[in-house]
């Protein structure tokens, strides 16, 4: 289960939300999506995805004078890569520890809970 680790900053996070959701976006497409959300020069964006593309993290295709980008990394991979990031810098690998902490700092649902128990009765199986 060695899966790439992928340490992303806040911005190259939220690109890459915005590739998922839309491949094959400009420099253009992807500033104006972050703008609303954040003061961004369109050359900052620009940079930053040759920077993402130089860590293979995306990818481009020339489309006239355009390029146009698009994650090469799965949404999938990333959140597993930054939840056990995060498991592991906060809670020193403790699951149990950051399961408790989401549980006792936010307001979880019934249907949440439910969830979960069912995700703990799955693993539970898969483990015996």
């Amino acid at each position: 289960m060695n899966s790439p680790s992928h340490r992303l900053g806040d911005l190259q996070l939220r690109i890459l939300q915005v590739l998922w959701a839309a491949p094959d976006s400009s420099v253009a497409d992807v500033h104006a999506v972050l703008k609303p959300e954040r003061e961004l020069a369109h050359t900052t964006v620009a940079t930053m995805l040759r920077k993402m593309e130089a860590r293979s993290l995306v990818t481009h295709r020339e489309e006239g004078r355009s390029f146009l980008y698009r994650a090469l990394v799965a949404a999938e991979d990333v959140n597993r890569s930054v939840g056990r990031h995060l498991v592991e810098r906060l809670f020193e690998g403790s699951l149990a520890d950051a399961v408790s902490h989401l549980l006792t700092t936010r307001d979880v649902s019934r249907e949440e809970l439910d969830q979960l128990a069912k995700l703990i009765a799955d693993a539970k199986r898969r483990t015996q």
